[in-house]
């Protein structure tokens, strides 16, 4: 027996709203306003921060409450320095691996030193570096995100970061945070929050209003650096140019 019904189609759920999130600053710690910060990095209680432009690129060790500069090396002229991450080899070797915008090479230095040790090469531009312990994640302005192997270097696959099925543009800094992928999107004041089996976004951070008119010196550049501290789970930010690193708390919006 053939049963039909008039009844009108099931509309499809609508898709849950992606979280929104505000902050609290927990603390301010003092940042050189001549930094065009590209790459941060928070480890050992001080941070690795990578600068850029030509002739004025260079990675620095940083003491966290005073941003006096322990270590220094600046990068060749021709090179624009960009994002950073630390890995410990399988040889047991900490090493600082350091993009370029781009030239299309990347440096490897020893990190206790901060000596060049090697160079390697990719296609395109290099904007940031994180990882999760087992792959690291570059971007490069694209909505794509880059997995590489650690110990070679070499693309493995890539994702592609969305928002309700729509790409993101201009993924800049990234900084891995408990399972997910922290990334500042370039002229923009938001930091996306990225599923980085998917490169879904699974929430916004409005970082509006964190730079006080009392902060500005009107050198400021955009919002770009992010550092996790993992073992005392703290989250920093600051911006290219910015006098301050802020310690933010989240708070999702109702």
């Amino acid at each position: 027996m053939l049963v039909t019904c008039a009844c009108a189609p099931t509309a499809p759920a609508p898709a849950a709203a992606v979280p929104e999130y505000r902050f609290q600053v927990v603390h301010e710690y003092p940042h050189d306003p001549n930094a065009f910060t590209e790459g941060l990095l928070f480890t050992n209680g001080v941070f690795y921060e990578s600068t850029g432009l030509e002739g004025m690129s260079s990675i620095r060790k940083v003491k966290l409450e005073t941003g006096e500069v322990l270590q220094h090396v600046d990068l060749p002229p021709a090179f624009f320095g960009e994002g950073i991450i630390i890995w410990h080899g399988k040889d047991g070797k900490d090493r600082l691996i350091q993009l370029t915008y781009k030239t299309q090479v990347g440096f490897v230095y020893d990190l206790a030193k901060l000596t060049m040790q090697s160079r390697f090469e990719y296609p395109g531009e290099g904007w940031a570096l994180t990882h999760d312990g087992k792959r690291l994640y570059m971007s490069d302005g694209t909505p794509q995100i880059r997995i590489w192997d650690p110990e070679t270097l070499k693309e493995t696959g890539r994702i592609t970061v969305t928002d309700g099925g729509r790409p993101v543009a201009n993924v800049n800094e990234l900084e891995y945070v408990k399972g997910e992928i922290f990334a500042n999107v370039w002229l923009t004041e938001r930091i996306a929050r990225i599923d980085p089996a998917t490169g879904q976004v699974k929430g916004w951070i409005d970082l509006g209003g964190i730079l006080s008119p009392e902060d500005r010196n009107g050198n400021e550049d955009v919002l770009n650096g992010i550092a996790y501290d993992a073992k005392g789970d703290r989250l920093f930010v600051t911006g290219k140019r910015w006098s301050k690193i802020y310690e933010i708390k989240l708070i999702k919006r109702q």
